[in-house]
């Protein structure tokens, strides 16, 4: 493939596919939504690319999941990532056919390939995005993200160099539903795929994960330093469990370590979309609250009543975290009981 510098305009809104771990991870499905979106205003395809090796069923699913074109380079030297070889290889198909815009998940996998092709390509590239949207008049892609420490969220433009890049967090966007009948083109572009001698790859395993995922419950209690203690964090797991929910944790919480990273929300952290979220002794700030924007239903807990997590809360409660915890443990163990002396046939 010739990859020379040519005029034609650039076009597409282009996808990184990352199907490994496909049915946990769905960022990709997300952003081929959003992609959708963007491709509609600007009245062009959007469109996946795919490395892999024996990858055709993931190919369909996308089309299936709303991409216009997917495009394949299928390789046995693909079937482990390696940063140098795929970097290449993309640097290739993008000089070649020109997108306007190319989006990635904001993964430990985007994190670390992402900024390098943006290198390679000269153009910029906007980390852990919260929104994307067409510019009405100008038709550049506004990539909103936090800055200054998550104290404030930036409007980030790419006037002249292409293509305009971007990762987002997973959960940010929501995927479009499968469609047995949805249509699409599927390509196979002929690129030069050359090993990196200077790296062999000589085993790997998939990461051990626990089979309840805090993104996909249906109740997710935060805890924040406001709590005071890790004796008090640990009080929201007994919570969450009679609820059957999850719990959160926000940066300073993991720093004190009263919880793993793996519970971290926020800019830097997961994002969840539950039914109901429990906020407690969370101040709100902004590098948080990107990570809870989809709750359906925001139930704040805070001794100060100024603080900015009510702004965002459906509703709030001012007060001693550990009295009110203490107070709805009681509350629902006692539902709990009466739940069971019923099935039993106890009386009460």
């Amino acid at each position: 493939m010739k990859t020379k510098e040519t005029h034609k305009p650039c076009q597409g809104v282009w996808v990184f596919g990352d199907y490994r771990n496909y049915f946990q991870n769905r960022v990709t499905l997300q952003l081929i939504a959003k992609g959708r979106q963007l491709a509609t205003k600007l009245k062009t395809e959007v469109m996946v690319l795919l490395l892999g090796d024996h990858v055709h069923q993931y190919a369909m699913e996308y089309v299936a999941h709303g991409a216009d074109v997917v495009m394949v380079v299928d390789h046995p030297r693909l079937k482990d990532y390696h940063v140098e070889i795929y970097t290449r290889i993309v640097d290739q198909l993008v000089k070649h056919f020109r997108p306007e815009i190319f989006l990635a998940g904001a993964t430990a996998f985007g994190r670390e390939f992402f900024p390098r092709l943006a290198k390679r390509l000269s153009t910029g590239l906007s980390a852990d995005c919260v929104s994307l949207e067409i510019d009405e008049q100008t038709g550049l892609l506004i990539q909103t993200t936090p800055a200054f420490g998550g104290e404030l969220l930036a409007d980030v433009v790419t006037p002249e160099h292409r293509p305009q890049m971007a990762t987002v967090h997973p959960g940010i966007f929501s995927e479009i539903p499968h469609q047995h009948g949805a249509m699409g083109r599927i390509v196979y572009p002929e690129v030069a795929i050359v090993p990196d001698e200077r790296v062999e790859l000589i085993h790997s395993r998939p990461e051990q994960v626990h089979k309840g995922r805090l993104e996909e419950a249906p109740v997710v209690l935060v805890g924040g330093r406001g709590l005071g203690s890790g004796e008090k964090f640990q009080m929201l797991f007994e919570v969450a469990e009679l609820l059957g929910g999850d719990v959160g944790a926000t940066r300073p919480v993991i720093k004190a370590g009263w919880a793993e990273n793996t519970r971290l929300l926020g800019q830097t952290g997961k994002s969840v979309k539950p039914k109901l979220l429990i906020s407690i002794g969370t101040s709100g700030a902004l590098q948080y609250t990107t990570g809870i924007q989809g709750a359906e239903n925001i139930v704040a807990i805070n001794r100060d009543p100024h603080a900015p997590i009510f702004k965002m809360a459906d509703l709030g409660l001012v007060g001693d975290a550990k009295a009110i915890l203490t107070l709805l443990l009681e509350k629902l163990r006692k539902r709990l009981q009466g739940k069971k002396e019923k099935r039993s046939g106890v009386p009460a």
